[in-house]
């Protein structure tokens, strides 16, 4: 279904602070997309190395203020893409040969450091991670690493060790987090896509406060090999990209599992779901979230673009009706497995000092939910399968708001304590986490603006290994809403 490519096309009116709306000047040619670029490539219309330059300019240009990369590969890249040209002139053909992009700093990069958002000299990667290995082997270029807040707990990447990543939409504005860098990159056009990691929202988040398709894939579907269970089975890999074809294609080039991973689900052909009707399906919307204690309901202008998405599928032929998940108590399995991961990950810092406060208190936690307590969380899973799961013996897919709030400004969360932040993060984003203890798939997809020109997003929901179903309605919304046209103002 979905192959269209972008078109060149300002976004929406953007109001800067204490200033009325404007509409962004004509900026330079948007860099193409993933497919696009492929098949440019193929068709020695474009070399990577023009590629590759253009999107390390674009970078280099924008770090000031957009700040969305961690490190950059320069040297190396172009000398890879010089490699690149070399082989597709010689007629060899891989999916993504010569095309560049970039992956989050929680992921080994031979030759880099993996901070993952933290302060402090870490040694670089001997290796690269399973999922780095599969973009090589795919012949992609990857030109750096993208910001982070540090160990990807919260949604913002803000922290003293990088500073503030921001939206592109507008820079006094948060593009979420915790893949916020590789959201910015993405949305800003600085790169056609990127990976990101989705422990409780991760990927789709950004995706919503940018006004990307963002895919949390199902668990084990994207290596995060050298961990074999990153956050106690929370965290899994996934694409952010402009259009679905794009986020499928990104997909397929780094699916596929490691030797030592503990999870291994039957493979999916994403690419051609995003090329298919999903037929008609049953939606169920969720306007209630799971039970946090902060009285979360979606934002009047969120509630308003979701309810707006949910008429669009009904009008394309769905069944769409309110319906409430049995979540349960579900919070008391996501809790003790989110800080025993931030344990884990924050025990090996060589500095412990260096990291932030609410990351040492997130670290005593995690101590001391750890063993029996943590065994014991992971052990309800399947019960929670099954109770939740009881919503798919009616419906196809659950259609929620992605957050509850649109992207919050830069600062927010600055100067609170541990407590505060946690309660009003819980507040902004309580859609998303649960998919994260059941392990299920999900798809961020734009869902329009905000009247202040804020990006808002909704999430396509769905049982276990039902990707290709997710991505088939995401396209056929994309084929009829055509979000990819609107273009941020940076």
């Amino acid at each position: 279904m979905s192959s269209a490519e972008p078109t060149e096309q300002t976004g929406p009116a953007v109001r800067e602070p204490g200033r009325a709306p404007r509409t962004a000047a004509p900026a330079a040619p948007p860099l193409p997309g993933l497919a696009e670029s492929a098949r440019g490539l193929a068709d020695a219309t474009t070399t990577s190395t023009a590629l590759v330059a253009d999107a390390l300019a674009r970078i280099e240009a924008t770090q000031p203020t957009l700040n969305a990369f961690r490190h950059l590969r320069t040297e190396a890249a172009l000398a890879e893409a010089a490699q690149a040209d070399r082989r597709l002139a010689a007629g060899e053909r891989l999916p993504l040969l010569g095309v560049p992009v970039a992956v989050k700093d929680d992921t080994d990069v031979a030759g880099l450091p993996t901070h993952f958002g933290c302060d402090g000299e870490l040694p670089p990667a001997v290796s690269d991670s399973e999922a780095v290995r599969l973009l090589r082997a795919a012949g992609a270029v990857v030109v750096g690493k993208t910001n982070s807040c540090e160990l990807g707990q919260w949604p913002f990447t803000e922290g003293p060790a990088f500073g503030a990543t921001r939206n592109p939409w507008n820079t006094a504005h948060t593009p979420g987090g915790s893949s916020g860098g590789s959201a910015a990159a993405v949305a800003a056009g600085l790169v056609p896509a990127a990976l990101g990691s989705d422990g409780a929202g991760s990927v789709r988040i950004p995706a919503a406060w940018t006004h990307l398709v963002g895919i949390k894939p199902q668990r084990g579907r994207i290596s995060v090999h050298p961990h074999s269970d990153a956050f106690q089975g929370l965290t899994v890999n996934g694409p952010l990209a402009r259009t679905v074809a794009d986020a499928a294609l990104l997909l397929d080039a780094v699916a596929g599992a490691h030797p030592e991973d503990f999870h291994r689900p039957p493979a999916v052909r994403a690419a051609d779901a995003a090329r298919r009707d999903p037929g008609r399906l049953r939606i169920a919307l969720a306007w209630r979230p799971p039970l946090t204690l902060t009285g979360a309901g979606p934002d009047p202008e969120v509630r308003r673009a979701v309810a707006a998405l949910a008429e669009t599928l009904a009008r394309l032929g769905h069944h769409v009706e309110e319906a409430r998940p049995r979540y349960g108590l579900i919070g008391l399995a996501f809790v003790p497995r989110a800080t025993v991961g931030i344990a884990e990950f924050a025990a090996r810092h060589p500095e412990p000092a260096l990291l932030d406060p609410r990351t040492r208190s997130a670290l005593r936690t995690g101590t001391r939910l750890g063993g029996r307590v943590v065994r014991a969380a992971r052990a309800r899973e399947v019960r929670q399968h099954r109770r939740i799961g009881a919503l798919f013996d009616s419906y196809d897919v659950l259609l929620t708001p992605t957050t509850a709030a649109p992207p919050p400004r830069i600062g927010t969360f600055d100067r609170l304590g541990a407590w505060r932040t946690d309660v009003t993060m819980a507040a902004a984003c309580p859609y998303a986490w649960p998919w994260n203890v059941l392990g299920w798939p999900g798809v961020n997809v734009p869902a329009g603006f905000t009247r202040s020109g804020l990006p808002v997003g909704a999430q396509l929901l769905g049982p276990s290994r039902s990707e290709e179903r997710l991505i088939a309605l995401a396209a056929q919304l994309e084929d009829d809403l055509r979000w990819y046209e609107h273009r941020p103002p940076v």
